[in-house]
């Protein structure tokens, strides 16, 4: 418990966390030892420790320490700077939410704090727009509707009063919250109505005090964010296993040439001491054969190479540049460019095969707007041309000018001229339509300036409706507990508020009745039309049946609709219900099931006015993003805390579900047997067989283990959706069920998780991640995506309305949706195309150049000597080699971003990871064993016994090695020269210049100069010029250099013959570049449409009740409305609120 007072004294039951927190690694001291055991962790990198160590001995080392040492310490200090910077921003990130401001009661003063200082029991006081420090207890606020319990007068004056909080151990429940709080004695229940959370922001609310119950690292939000999880991309775990199998690989050659040696040193090396002695200290064959073991692993240790890394990370840092530097993600309305805020995950970008979306924020601006309506059978809202033809409205559509009512909203946009001109005419309906949007409702309003309307609204629809009323010139301008005051066309009239007949879940729909100041009888009622048709008069049939074609019209453009009708009253019969609504609304039991029944009794026979339309204005391309993201195969699963309705209605209005498909399943048994009955009905209506015995999941998990194992990829026989809320979700989440759910949701295209918790929503991700071998992707704005976004395999910020939390935990941010689609066709497929081509590449050119050193042992007695010569080992896969594959591996793409994102298909092979796996690896080292044969045997055939043209022989080792490297080279150029599909002057200058500098620096090596000055270190003297002079060695390096390449020509015809699809699609955009561009299509998504219940209301128990209590009221100001109140003010000081 925590025993408050102002004073800040503060008695605390149990350790209470401070409010800091902390999201980075490292700090100053501990940076250096862990960021070094992380990197060790690397297989590779302890392996070239290894190494290192055996080239410190003498009796073993074939080449020189340098050649390790190098390469080790520039890999440690790039990857090693990169994380300091990584977590250098996260301690900027950290110390900026600690150090942000709030007010804190103090000795009855506020004092401005810290918020890492606040701690538990203390009083802080937040105002509009704030950030919510803690999680707190609301003791008060401007607010009309804030339920208060102490009275703020005892918090102004130095009045202290003693109370205490039992609550809860801190938790991770964001809906759930129980506690007492103790004063004078009596006791009051807390509950999370109560509560505001951390990461919340105030709305609406000048001001307001709250205790604080939990601080820091306890906060529900905090409780909910989840571990940060070393994320690694599946690329990673594969070279992880590569590097084990080369290492295997590695050791076989090494023994089998360490018995060689054993074998030679025995049968041959023995009788020839004389002119080859053993070295110091080997006494037999089989020592010498042990120590050539270790030579050779130090020789051959080239086939893993220690630059694959360092190039691995220079290649992830270019493609996150190209991301930060991408002008097509830069969103100039608010001035946030994309970033990539980890360099380490970019190839995986294009092999994503889920995305797992927040709706509002995310896919929706959560900005409603009255966009059309339907009054007395005209619809509304559409612009004609002369012709009759329907335009589209855009920006430079004329919108209607509302200049003549004074109090009009200057933000509203309306562009059909027919309805202001409706209203100026005095048209009836037209009028009562725009009384009952002006009246039907619960919204406050507020008059800070005369003429200067703010309304609350309890949900954005509510408040749309209202203002467009305000605008078409209904003005709702105040109210008190019995009346309501409206300006109609420029005349203010008062309404007796007789009755509320409040909105909830059952019946939705809500109604008042009032009397107007003629002393006429109304009732009005707005609602869903499946309610409302039902309780219409009959002589309204054909007014029906043409709204109901107007509302299909709407909800085919995915907008949330709304049925309005009217009922003029009796007063008799007025006078008698109302005396027994005041018996149900008194009585003790049954309260709630007698006023419904008045409520059913009373709205009956309504005649119909209308209906309005209202958009959820999606984010801009979000339809067009989610339709390409589509066509690339991914699967988009939808998880919002919203209620149903509006998920489904989104769901339709941005592309995701449609009326083409099959079917769309809803989930919603309350019971662990009901979901699994959902489940199961569904897969049998997707997939018959799946029930079988000899279905291959079926058969899978009959075997039971204990480890998790992956489902195959099932194919429904059609195109299917399904949508599954919290508490169904909740039961499919427990082990027994959640296999059902995988394998059902697995096969719709379309999944929607509705009212799910931020737990669930990281939960659903983590059970696709365990069943699945797919790469998954999390996208959101809020808080409540925090844990959503570390779980997943690639987090996705949006710098939206909500605040940098989701941000700050992502990977990878920017500011609109559609900028996810760029983000994947386009940059993340280009990531995964370059790093398979670099790490094929690679690979084949290290094993062709560090097997010829296998064959040649059995030609040099197994002794360790090495092919080439030590400066070309050392400088090989550092200068002669690394440029070229760099420039391919940053610049390389095989189609440019506009067809990239035309042909989402191409996307295809990266989620199948057809680009490298490990059948890709077995050929590439095939190509390079059969490239170093080549380079080995016909140098040494072309050298066996010639002769130079001046009788001169040239058969002798250096002229032999000298060959065997030009060769090589040459290859390996050729090669990538083959490889890359995309030239740039940079790709020509790396591969030019990269063979330039490889015959300058060999003929610099092996002048006599360089032999005069270090004699010890460039024995080659001379043999630059001799061999290379001479036309037969021209002959056998061209001769080399064109069987190594054979093969990838010929599996270049054969992809000619047989094209893959992804080969068909680059072929066909091949043949389009030559022909003019097709103009881009202008198109309007429109669908037709079953009409559903995409009723705009918020979707929770209105506040009928209390506004005609009166306890939210407050004292008249000037303008006749409702006036602010501040604690702090003299006449406001000990009194209650």
């Amino acid at each position: 418990g925590a025993a408050c007072n102002s004073k800040r004294k503060v008695e605390i039951g149990n350790k209470v966390a401070s409010n800091s927190i902390k999201t980075s690694k490292y700090n100053f001291f501990t940076f250096l030892p862990l960021n070094l055991f992380e990197q060790f962790q690397r297989i590779a990198n302890a392996y070239f420790l290894f190494l290192l160590i055996l080239q410190l001995i003498p009796q073993i080392s074939s080449l020189s320490w340098f050649t390790t040492v190098v390469p080790l310490v520039l890999v440690l200090a790039v990857s090693g700077a990169k994380d300091a910077i990584d977590d250098f921003n996260r301690h900027k990130s950290d110390k900026h939410v600690n150090n942000r401001p709030v007010q804190v009661l103090i000795n009855g003063r506020l004092k401005d704090e810290k918020w890492m200082n606040v701690q538990v029991g203390d009083i802080i006081k937040l105002e509009n727009n704030n950030f919510v420090t803690a999680d707190l207890l609301l003791l008060s606020s401007s607010e009309p509707h804030s339920l208060t319990y102490i009275e703020t007068a005892e918090l102004d004056g130095c009045l202290c009063v003693s109370s205490e909080v039992k609550c809860e151990a801190p938790n991770n429940k964001l809906d759930k919250f129980t506690g007492t709080l103790t004063l004078r004695g009596e006791k009051y229940a807390l509950d999370s109505e109560k509560m505001l959370l951390r990461g919340c922001t105030i709305r609406n609310t000048e001001w307001c005090f709250g205790l604080v119950i939990y601080a820091g690292p306890d906060t529900k939000l905090m409780q909910n964010s989840g571990k940060t999880t070393f994320k690694r991309t599946s690329i990673d775990r594969l070279m992880n296993v590569l590097v084990l199998v080369i290492f295997a690989f590695l050791a076989l050659m090494c023994l089998i040439l360490a018995i060689g040696n054993g074998i030679w040193e025995y049968d041959k090396g023995y009788y020839f001491q004389v002119y080859l002695p053993w070295a110091e200290g080997v006494s037999s064959a089989p020592y010498s054969g042990f120590l050539m073991f270790w030579s050779y692993v130090i020789i051959l240790n080239t086939v893993v190479p220690i630059s694959l890394y360092v190039s691995v990370e220079i290649i992830r840092l270019g493609n996150s540049f190209y991301i930060d530097w991408d002008r097509k993600m830069y969103y100039p309305v608010n001035d946030t460019p994309a970033q990539a805020r980890t360099t380490t995950l970019n190839e995986e970008l294009g092999q994503i095969k889920y995305i797992f979306s927040d709706k509002t924020g995310t896919l929706t601006q959560n900005i409603m707007c009255f966009n059309k309506c339907s009054i007395n059978g005209k619809s509304y809202g559409d612009v004609y041309d002369l012709a009759g033809q329907r335009i589209e409205i855009n920006e430079k559509t004329e919108k209607v000018d509302f200049s003549y009512n004074q109090l009009a909203d200057p933000k509203f946009a309306f562009y059909d001229h027919s309805l202001v001109e409706a209203v100026k005419l005095g048209d009836v309906p037209t009028h009562r339509f725009f009384r009952l949007l002006s009246l039907c409702h619960t919204v406050m309003p507020e008059e800070k300036k005369e003429g200067n309307l703010v309304y609350q609204a309890q949900s954005p629809d509510e408040g749309a409706l209202v203002t467009a009323a305000r605008n078409f010139g209904f003005v709702f301008r105040a109210r008190t507990p019995e009346t309501i005051t409206v300006v109609e066309m420029g005349e203010t009239k008062i309404y007796k508020l007789l009755a509320i007949l409040d909105f909830n879940n059952v019946r939705k729909r809500m109604s008042v009745i009032v009397r107007s100041p003629e002393g006429d009888l109304t009732l009005y009622c707005k609602g869903a039309d499946t309610i409302l048709f039902e309780l219409l008069h009959s002589s309204c049939d054909s007014l029906k049946e043409e709204t109901t074609e107007h509302l299909n019209e709407f909800a085919g453009e995915g907008l949330r609709t709304l049925v309005v009708a009217y009922k003029n009253l009796d007063e008799e019969y007025f006078e008698d219900w109302i005396k027994r609504h005041h018996v149900a609304s008194t009585a003790l039991e049954g309260r709630e099931d007698k006023l419904s029944e008045l409520y059913e009794e009373i709205e009956k026979d309504l005649m119909l006015l209308g209906a309005t339309a209202i958009e959820d204005k999606l984010q801009d391309g979000v339809p067009q993003t989610i339709e390409t993201l589509a066509k690339a195969s991914i699967k988009i699963w939808v998880l919002t805390g919203d209620k149903q309705e509006t998920a489904v209605n989104i769901g339709y209005s941005c592309n995701l579900l449609n009326d083409d498909m099959a079917d769309v399943f809803i989930i919603e048994g309350s019971t662990s047997d009901d979901v699994l009955n959902e489940l199961r009905n569904a897969r049998e209506k997707m997939k018959p067989d799946s029930f079988l015995d000899s279905d291959e999941v079926n058969i899978q998990f009959e075997k039971s283990s204990k480890k998790a194992k992956l489902l195959p990829d099932e194919q429904a026989n059609g195109v299917y959706g399904l949508v599954i809320n919290g508490h169904s979700l909740a039961y499919a989440l427990e082990g027994n069920l959640e296999l059902e759910l995988v394998r059902t949701a697995c096969m719709c295209k379309v999944v929607i998780c509705c009212r799910v918790t931020p737990l669930q929503k990281a939960q659903v991700v983590e059970l696709v991640k365990k069943y699945k071998k797919a790469v998954t992707l999390a996208i959101g704005d809020g808080a409540n995506d925090v844990s959503m976004i570390k779980t997943a395999h690639i987090g996705v910020g949006i710098s939206g309305q909500e605040g940098m939390q989701a941000v700050l935990s992502s990977d990878f941010s920017f500011a609109q949706f559609r900028y996810l689609q760029r983000l994947l066709l386009v940059h993340g497929r280009w990531s995964y195309i370059r790093m398979s081509k670099f790490l094929k590449y690679f690979f084949y050119k290290n094993f062709a150049f560090t097997l010829v050193h296998f064959w040649y042992g059995f030609f040099s007695g197994f002794s360790a000597q090495t092919v080439y010569d030590e400066w070309f080992i050392t400088l090989y896969n550092l200068v002669y080699t690394s440029l070229p594959v760099l420039g391919m591996s940053l610049f390389d793409q095989d189609v440019d971003d506009r067809w990239s994102m035309l042909c989402p298909q191409l996307y295809v092979p990266g989620q199948q990871n057809l680009y490298f796996n490990k059948i890709v690896f077995v050929k590439c080292m095939l190509h390079g064993i059969y490239s170093s044969l080549i380079l080995f045997f016909i140098p040494y055939g072309a050298m066996y016994n010639t002769m130079r043209s001046d009788g001169k022989a040239i058969a002798d080792y250096q002229s032999f090695a000298l060959m065997a490297q030009t060769s090589l080279l040459i290859v390996v150029s050729v090669q990538i020269g083959l490889d890359t599909a995309y030239w740039t002057v940079v790709n020509q200058f790396f591969i030019w210049g990269s063979l330039s500098v490889y015959f300058a620096i060999t003929f610099t090596m092996y002048s006599d100069g360089m032999y005069l000055i270090f004699t010890a270190s460039f024995p080659f003297v001379g043999t630059a010029r001799n061999t290379l002079s001479q036309p037969s060695a021209w002959l056998a390096i061209f001769l080399s250099v064109t069987l190594c390449v054979l093969p990838v020509v010929g599996y270049r015809l054969k992809a000619q013959l047989k094209p893959t699809e992804t080969d068909k699609v680059r072929r066909y955009i091949k043949e389009a570049k030559k022909r003019p561009p097709p103009p881009s299509p202008k198109r309007r998504l429109r669908r037709t449409s079953t009409r559903r219940s995409g009723y705009a209301f918020s979707h929770q128990h209105g506040f009928g009740a209390l506004i005609m209590s009166g306890r939210n009221m407050r004292p008249k100001s000037p303008f006749a409305t409702t006036g602010t109140f501040s604690p702090n003010s003299d006449k406001n000081k000990h009194k209650g609120l």
